[in-house]
């Protein structure tokens, strides 16, 4: 029972940062001692409160004059914060249960909700409003749906419309306190006016008491707690308004607070009491008038002595304290003392408080308690929570060991100390149990420090373990040092199979098709992944905590990917033959381990690649032989003869070997060699099927065009300028899949240029053929009229005839028919112009020279009409097509020949007639009949 007097002595103490005389902690700790001088004043601005505020519109009734099919929805609005509006429902239902999430920093806040119905007229703009409430909220308001009638406009036929809300205004973990008081004091608050008040804790000691006004974020007034004393007190009969009353004194200054009614003032009261820290605990009246049995004038000493008679304490606090076993009362004190610590609710992860470690270290002085056997004590009970999961700060357990260990050790700065046997025994039972305890929390790391919290403990962790594994082993530092790295060399080995064991938990294989195990383990990969980077992120170098032992990290890592390494052969060993569902794996974890250099070439990457190279090289093998089939069959007669169109199936072809191409990139392959001989393969192999394609074009290409006949009916068929597609395209593409450059070794290749030249000799022959087969349709042309010859025996009996100018309109449809078909059908432009110019210039000279052959004979009439109105649309209908050069040396010759013989035949037969002209105005607008 004495213990429940020293407790509540305890409790008495204050909670703030101590007398300005002394400060009390641990002897001989290292710890940086509170700070007795007072905090500069605060600001409004740093007592900014963030409030969660939900708002669930549930639904609305009253609605009876509008119609049912009337679109009606809801708005949510509050200051600061952006307009959020339901979904829009019929009239006839008005029901959402929508919820609208808003974050303030007022703390008497404005929510407005407005009732809207879609506005079906044309010069309608804005939606109508049906109705609209207005709400404020507190953090205390209730949690529950509650009806609003929400006002509405004059003129409405429905006046009582109602809507069901719920309001939750969450509080910050700051926030103590709130409601509503009466308040005057002398330096705030000086005028007695019911206010809005919040208790806002700042720091771990440091309160603020602000009174705030609608719809405000900075409070209007505010007082700090510190050196105040909070206790009830009688009514104040000069005051209207409050009926339970207390006050905040402090030298210099109070406060007087009024609440509407008792429990709000207990409630106040005792959360004020925790804030002030003040060694005086507030009694209520009720309760001190019952214990005093009524005697209301008793003074406060009196009170604590009856309470104590009460509860039996008469005959501990009158006893000899010599014939006590003060030790094991202090072990026990110091165990409730931790216990009552850690319930508390600020996070306290083991440290007492000042007035705790006042009181502790008094039992201490004032019965004898041997520091030793202190430190033991404190540091067997921190075990002991730790162990149970409780949070423990491994500082805080490191500390106490120092402690225990400067005693059992004899190394205290004061080089005084004694240490008894028991006392001794019972250290080697706690090293051996602190031991096990910190290999256990580095094991489990993941776990016990998760993403590295609370700062630092990790690292003191692996701190207290190195010295309690020195401490065990009196040898040489340097092996000291070794056996520490063994530890967590040991810890970290278990650690991987703790979390790999974790994360596997996730991948259950049995009773799975192949396929299904094989996204498990794809999905297990990118959880190990996951792992290992919030390590690196939490745990590795530059984070504090195993920055000592980096290296061993690395095995941990190394370790973790064996693990998996078993699971993910045991996947691929049941794959079905000659299937690459497993690639997208093995891409996933080489990145991963490409972008980490210490993993790199390591050994799960070399097992990696030794995985994964004979798939590859079997894929590209079957991708080889699947394309140079396509290339066989595609280019094949059979798809001659048919009418598949040889675009696609090269366009398939040509796809197939980009993508090889850029599938094997995509691995990232991590050995050199192995990337550049792959490399280099896929390039020739591309090169050579693509010389294959051109050479299968090139040969169908002369085929067609040796069986078109040679006439005026001439025409480039579809099938030929596939053909020349098919060819325009693979010099498209060898320039991407057939780049030359250096591969991943560094070594030269070329590659383009060897499909450059088959291309160009390729579409040089293509040019020739096509360009040949027109100037024979030419000659055809010319032949037929070489038998108007003058002096030739048909000459005279044909010129009976009167033949009319049908030859030069076939000609000239021939001629621009297929410029057309060529010009629509043909994808490369720079082949177009270049087979429109070779073709021009060659036909020209088949003009020049059918003439010169006739240099000294005079043109028939037909003859000249025919060349005249040939060779001007020849040459418009080139000129129209781009052609550069129209007006060439031999375009000249064959004009002045025509003009020349055109003023022959105007002197001897008079006028061409039909517009039939050489002249460059005249145009040639008909033909004879």
């Amino acid at each position: 029972m004495e213990v429940a007097l020293l407790m509540n002595n305890l409790e008495s103490l204050p909670v703030s940062r101590g007398s300005s005389g002394r400060n009390y902690h641990l002897p001989g700790s290292k710890l940086s001692s509170l700070d007795s001088t007072e905090e500069d004043s605060l600001s409004k601005a740093d007592v900014i409160l963030q409030f969660a505020l939900e708002v669930i519109v549930v639904e609305v009734q009253g609605l009876k004059s509008l119609a049912g099919s009337k679109i009606i929805y809801c708005t949510m609005e509050t200051d600061s914060c952006p307009k959020l509006q339901t979904e829009p429902v019929e009239a006839s239902r008005p029901i959402w249960n929508t919820t609208g999430d808003f974050t303030t920093t007022q703390p008497l806040p404005q929510v407005k909700v407005k009732l809207m119905t879609e506005s079906t007229g044309v010069l309608s703009i804005d939606d109508k409003e049906l109705g609209k409430v207005v709400i404020h909220p507190t953090p205390n308001s209730p949690k529950t749906p509650e009806w609003y009638f929400m006002q509405v406009h004059k003129n409405s036929a429905d006046q009582q419309i109602r809507i069901k809300l719920t309001v939750k205004m969450e509080r910050p973990l700051n926030m103590k306190h709130c409601g509503y008081l009466w308040a005057q004091g002398r330096s705030v608050w000086k005028k007695w006016k019911k206010r809005y008040f919040i208790l806002v804790q700042v720091s771990q000691y440091n309160f603020v008491m602000c009174s705030y006004q609608e719809r405000k974020a900075e409070p209007y007034e505010m007082m700090q707690l510190d050196s105040f004393t909070v206790d009830y007190t009688v009514p104040e009969l000069d005051h209207e308004g409050g009926r339970a009353f207390f006050n905040a004194v402090k030298e210099g200054d109070s406060v007087m607070f009024a609440s509407d009614d008792e429990q709000d003032r207990i409630l106040w009261v005792q959360a004020m009491y925790r804030a002030t820290g003040q060694s005086h605990k507030p009694i209520p009246p009720t309760q001190v008038q019952k214990l005093s049995d009524n005697k209301q004038d008793a003074p406060i000493t009196q009170f604590y002595a009856d309470r104590a008679r009460k509860h039996g304490m008469d005959e501990f606090i009158s006893a000899d304290p010599c014939k006590y076993d003060h030790s094991s009362l202090y072990e026990l004190l110091q165990r409730l003392t931790l216990d009552h610590r850690l319930n508390d609710s600020y996070s306290c992860l083991g440290w007492f408080s000042p007035g705790q470690i006042f009181v502790l270290d008094e039992y201490c002085s004032r019965y004898g308690v041997r520091g030793c056997h202190k430190h033991l004590c404190n540091l067997s009970d921190l075990l002991d929570r730790a162990q149970q999961g409780i949070m423990i700060d491994p500082t805080l357990i490191h500390y106490s060991y120092a402690f225990c260990s400067s005693h059992v050790y004899g190394s205290r700065p004061d080089g005084i100390g004694t240490v008894t046997m028991d006392e001794k025994q019972r250290f080697d039972e706690i090293r051996t149990r602190m031991k096990i305890y910190a290999m256990d929390q580095i094991t489990r790391f993941r776990y016990c420090f998760p993403f590295g919290r609370p700062q630092g403990a990790l690292k003191a962790t692996l701190t207290l373990l190195g010295r309690v594994a020195m401490d065990e082993d009196p040898g040489p530092e340097s092996g000291r040092e070794a056996k520490v790295r063994e530890l967590v060399r040991h810890c970290l080995k278990e650690a991987a199979l703790v979390n790999y064991t974790r994360v596997s938990d996730y991948a259950k294989f049995d009773e799975m098709d192949s396929y299904k195990k094989l996204q498990v383990i794809i999905h297990l990969a990118e959880l190990c992944i996951d792992v290992l980077q919030q390590n690196e992120e939490h745990h590795f170098e530059g984070r504090e905590s195993f920055e000592w032992y980096s290296d061993l990290m690395v095995e941990h890592s190394e370790t973790f990917w064996s693990l998996f390494a078993v699971d993910m052969d045991s996947v691929l060993e049941k794959q079905q033959p000659d299937t690459w569902d497993s690639f997208p794996l093995f891409q996933l974890l080489n990145d991963h381990l490409m972008g980490d250099e210490r993993l790199k070439t390591g050994k799960f990457h070399s097992h990696l690649r030794d995985t994964f190279a004979p798939l590859v090289i079997r894929y590209v093998d079957l991708m080889e032989s699947s394309i140079a089939q396509s290339i066989d069959r595609g280019f094949g007669k059979e798809v001659w003869d048919s009418n598949q169109s040889i675009n696609v199936i090269a366009s398939d072809i040509l796809w197939k070997l980009q993508a090889l191409q850029t599938f094997i990139l995509d691995l990232h392959w991590p050995d050199t060699i192995f990337a550049s001989h792959i490399e280099h393969r896929l390039k020739l192999t591309t090169s050579d099927m693509m010389q294959s394609m051109v050479a299968r074009t090139l040969n169908r290409f002369k085929n067609l065009l040796q069986s078109c006949r040679i006439s005026l009916d001439f025409r480039v068929t579809s099938q030929l300028c596939q053909l020349i597609n098919v060819a325009i395209e693979c010099r498209n593409q060898s320039q991407k899949i057939c780049a030359s450059g250096l591969d991943a070794s560094g070594t030269q290749h070329i590659y383009h240029a060897v499909v450059d030249e088959i291309l160009d000799s390729a579409f040089t022959e293509m040019q020739s053929l096509i360009v040949s087969k027109f100037n024979k349709v030419l000659e055809i042309v010319l032949s037929k009229m070489s038998r108007y010859d003058e002096g030739s025996f048909t000459a005279s009996f044909l010129s009976l005839t009167k033949p009319g100018m049908e030859l030069a309109v076939n000609f000239n449809q021939f001629v621009s028919i297929n410029q057309d078909v060529i010009l629509d059908r043909i994808n490369d432009e720079v082949f177009v112009n270049s087979v429109f110019e070779k073709w021009y210039n060659t036909a020209l000279k088949i003009f020049c020279d059918w003439l010169n052959l006739r240099s000294e004979l005079q043109l028939h009439v037909y003859q000249l009409k025919t060349l005249i109105k040939v060779f001007k649309s020849f040459a418009r209908d080139f000129a129209l097509q781009g052609v550069a050069e129209i007006k060439t040396k031999t375009h000249t010759l064959i004009h002045k020949r025509l003009t020349v013989e055109e003023a022959t035949a105007s002197v001897t037969i008079g006028s061409l007639g039909n517009n039939i002209t050489m002249k460059e105005s005249d145009d040639e607008v008909g033909e004879d009949d």
